[in-house]
């Protein structure tokens, strides 16, 4: 399979299963589209109308060259991967690698967008004790097997509402981690409310990432991250992300928004962002119910498809600028990226990846969390729902049939499970807005990698 397409002043066409990809003229992109469907001789005949100042020897020297391109595996490549889609998650053994502890189901903001229901996740206020977390980083290093890096994300709500047993168990971690022959890797998002000295300090000599929650513009920021009083939070946590932005150098975080029917045009967002000196940036889109306020809707696509175009184009421009930016979404490498297991298998949720409640009880992830169906045990019994964790261990891009004729499937991996599910009510369905935009934004990931590419040679 391949995927065809002009962005950027490019013509680039994608080999879906080998990954490369070629950048090409108009006639060898249209002698490509053509290619396995026509003879040679029918091909150079319709190019030699459509493209009359190039010769038909010069076009032969094209088809020649797709010739080879498909005789080396770069193009048209055959999909060999599928037989290996229920073999390889097998292979784990059942490697837990990361954990993603619900520090705190409770939060300081009341943002109406909240898929964790203001921190509650659907249940009670809670913050989790220093002994179930202890238990919880415990589990982790029995269930790791071999692997050495370990990945544990502090999350919540808010977990900074319950920062000093966040420090113990990262303290209780760094103290075992040798013995065992472990490396701790942690991360903590937060809305910034409670960031102070002491969180910017401990966090830059312990945390290898943070991810930071602002959603661009103030009017769009307080309209939605309010606290209980309905005060927006933008002026407050600004000066406090700047600050803990600079004392991390720049780097190892992320300043993560979200964007909602009220902004589509979240490229407004970004620049706001950048402008308060920002680098790292990610825009997610909304995740909430049909028919909820904050949804995007069909009428919202377009405008959101123009803005990650815009955004690849303020990409390039801001490279010439010599002020450069990351965004998440586009950070694709041409040359290796993702192993064949990662491409097919996806994140793990469920089976390499768990998330784990105040009180101990196991999910596939945190947005699962909540959802009783989906409980996978708990912390002390270790896995006891084997059904469940066995939906999403064949939760793979081949267990979606929609994802089968997708040229994208080996970048999105079949997409999130819980975003699959909430649309559909199957772990194995298509959140098809969702991968609308996913397709989107691996064209201008591409043409961005591509452009760069070129303008360094």
């Amino acid at each position: 399979m391949i995927h065809r397409y002009k962005l950027g002043g490019c013509n680039i066409v994608l080999d879906v299963c080998s990954g490369a990809v070629h950048v090409v003229d108009d006639a060898a992109y249209e002698m490509i589209g053509m290619f396995e469907e026509h003879s040679r001789e029918e091909i150079l005949d319709a190019l030699l109308g459509k493209f009359p100042e190039t010769t038909r020897q010069e076009l032969g020297e094209c088809y020649d060259q797709v010739a080879s391109l498909k005789e080396a595996g770069k193009l048209f490549t055959p999909d060999t991967f599928a037989p290996m889609a229920d073999t390889l998650k097998k292979k784990t053994g059942g490697v837990v690698k990361a954990l993603c502890l619900h520090i705190a189901h409770t939060c300081n903001l009341n943002c109406s967008y909240c898929f964790a229901s203001q921190g509650k996740y659907h249940g009670d206020r809670a913050v989790m004790s220093f002994e179930v977390g202890k238990r919880a980083l415990d589990f982790l290093i029995a269930h790791s097997g071999t692997r050495k890096n370990l990945e544990v994300d502090f999350f919540g709500g808010e977990p900074l509402m319950n920062f000093q047993v966040v420090k113990d168990l990262v303290a209780y971690a760094r103290s075992i981690e040798k013995e065992h022959g472990k490396h701790f890797r942690f991360t903590l998002t937060t809305n910034g409310v409670l960031v102070d000295e002491d969180v910017i300090q401990w966090a830059n000599r312990e945390c290898s990432n943070v991810v930071l929650s602002l959603d661009g513009r103030k009017e769009i920021h307080d309209r939605f991250r309010v606290d209980y009083a309905g005060k927006g939070s933008w002026e407050k946590i600004v000066p406090k992300f700047q600050k803990f932005v600079e004392a991390r150098g720049g780097k190892n975080y992320y300043m993560r928004g979200t964007f909602t029917h009220a902004n589509p045009d979240f490229l407004k967002d970004i620049q706001q962002m950048l402008d308060l000196g920002f680098t790292e940036l990610s825009m997610e889109p909304v995740v909430c119910a049909a028919g909820d306020p904050s949804a995007l809707t069909e009428e919202d696509l377009p405008i959101v498809m123009e803005q990650y175009e815009k955004l690849a184009e303020l990409m390039l421009q801001r490279d010439k600028e010599g002020k450069p930016f990351t965004f998440y979404h586009y950070m694709i490498d041409l040359t290796g990226g993702p192993c064949i297991y990662k491409r097919i298998s996806g994140c793990g949720s469920g089976t390499e990846y768990m998330a784990v409640t105040p009180w101990g009880d196991l999910y596939p992830c945190h947005q699962f969390v909540g959802e009783e169906r989906f409980k996978l045990g708990n912390i002390w019994d270790g896995v006891t729902n084997t059904e469940i964790q066995e939906e999403f261990r064949k939760c793979n891009v081949y267990a979606h049939e929609e994802c089968r004729d997708c040229w994208a499937r080996l970048y999105c991996s079949g997409g999130c499970a819980a975003n699959a599910y909430h649309s559909t009510g199957s772990v194995t369905g298509v959140y098809e807005y969702g991968c609308k935009l996913f397709r989107k934004r691996m064209e201008c990931a591409i043409m961005v990698a591509v452009a760069r590419a070129l303008g360094g040679q």
